[in-house]
């Protein structure tokens, strides 16, 4: 099995600059590395479901890994800078499926920090456009998470202060002026939020409906909606954080609604056929009584209404919205929720969560827990590991052309 490579020394189109193009794309799996793949069973005749391609709507990702949204609170004003170019611009030389740029606030205030990305302004846009038009030159497809922070905004940069402690005025933060589905405040060291009003909640949701319209013109080929983590939407979906009693709290349709008002508002004017994406957090991981917080069984209703609204992947996280919660993270703790959304909604998901062996993602693909595998962490520690999966799996990826000779040979000099 070999997929046909071609190395003529031809620009990449659009853009500015000579940079070969990349044919087929990075992270396309090319042929089997001999001395990898047998078995006890036999010799493997077919790549692994980590290396398979997957179609969602009109766009096709090479294999399976996902670049997961990063925070790294290095931007000023919401804008990206070169730090954004390079950091970001790493893993498109080195074999993922899809890029997915930080958490990008819709409003200056629904920033978790002051130095968050942001898509609340136009002139935001030619920042991420030219991350955009990067990956693009190398064949890379690239997504944007969009979000707001809620009553988690206006707190400091953690990697400064580790506890979340509320950003005073003059290190830029803006506590009067953070909001949330009641005013209840996440802790002691976060801002008192001022409840929405009902105006304002349409006034977010149109926020969202305005950075979409602005990530389609950065050219973007994926959008995820931030749900999850505590932030806005899923201050409204758990009943921990959402105590209103209007049409946005009490029932589960009440707390849901805020969520698949903004969902049907960005899949009205996001290209149809692009995908779009949300992240939530399966669970608070609060034992106080069924209902009385957010809880696998609601997750997977949330998402069939997502799917019926158009929403094409929910990616599965968990945690966030109390500093009460029990969690224990460990290796792919949140996995298991993923499979069961995929299996009771009926949806595409993508799996997070501590995942580093190559072995693992591959398994969690093929035991069709989830259809995409999402690392953060795992490639902070090592740009490349997508290429080092694919080879302890038994696969030769594309790799850039700048680099794909010296890679091929490496790999298969013992074969």
């Amino acid at each position: 099995m070999t997929t046909e490579i071609t190395l003529e020394n031809i620009g990449a189109p659009n853009v500015p600059y000579f940079t070969p193009i990349q044919d087929p794309p990075p992270g396309t799996p090319l042929s089997l590395i001999k001395r990898k793949i047998t078995q006890s069973n036999g010799e493997i005749t077919e790549f692994p479901p980590l290396f398979t391609p997957l179609k969602i709507r009109d766009t096709i990702l090479p294999n399976r890994i996902v670049v997961s949204p990063m925070c790294t609170y290095s931007a000023q004003d919401g804008m990206l800078t070169d730090w954004h170019l390079v950091h970001l611009g790493q893993f498109a030389l080195r074999g993922v499926g899809l890029i997915i740029i930080e958490a990008t606030a819709v409003t200056a205030e629904g920033r978790i920090s002051p130095n968050d990305s942001g898509l609340w302004k136009d002139e935001q846009i030619a920042p991420l456009k030219r991350i955009v038009d990067f990956v693009h030159s190398q064949g890379v497809k690239i997504g944007i998470q969009l979000a707001h922070a809620g009553r988690k905004a206006s707190t400091a940069t953690p990697y400064i202060l580790s506890k979340g402690l509320l950003s005073p005025e003059k290190y830029g933060g803006w506590p009067n002026d953070v909001v949330g589905p009641s005013p209840i405040p996440w802790d002691e060291n976060h801002a008192y939020p001022k409840e929405l009003t009902v105006e304002q909640i349409y006034e977010i949701e149109e926020a969202y409906v305005a950075a979409a319209k602005r990530a389609e013109k950065a050219g973007f080929d994926i959008i995820e909606l931030h749900f999850a983590h505590g932030y806005l939407a899923h201050e409204f979906f758990s009943p921990i954080s959402n105590k209103r009693t209007d049409q946005y709290g009490g029932s589960f349709e009440n707390r849901v609604r805020y969520g698949l008002e903004t969902t049907k508002k960005v899949r009205e004017v996001w290209s149809k056929d692009k995908p779009l994406f949300v992240r939530i957090s399966a669970t608070d991981w609060v034992d106080n009584g069924e209902g009385n917080s957010w809880e696998i069984k609601q997750s997977v209703k949330l998402s069939e209404l997502l799917k019926d609204l158009g929403v094409d992947l929910i990616d599965v996280s968990s945690g966030g919205n109390t500093p009460e919660q029990k969690l224990h993270p460990m290796t792919a703790y949140q996995v298991s929720f993923a499979e069961e959304i995929k299996k009771n909604a009926n949806i595409n998901t993508g799996a997070v969560g501590l995942i580093r062996d190559p072995k693992l993602a591959n398994n969690i693909v093929s035991s069709g827990y989830a259809d995409l595998v999402f690392l953060a962490r795992s490639f902070l520690l090592d740009g490349s590991w997508a290429i080092k999966a694919a080879e302890e799996l038994g696969v030769l990826i594309r790799t850039p052309t700048q680099y794909h000779y010296a890679i091929e040979k490496f790999l298969i000099r013992d074969a």
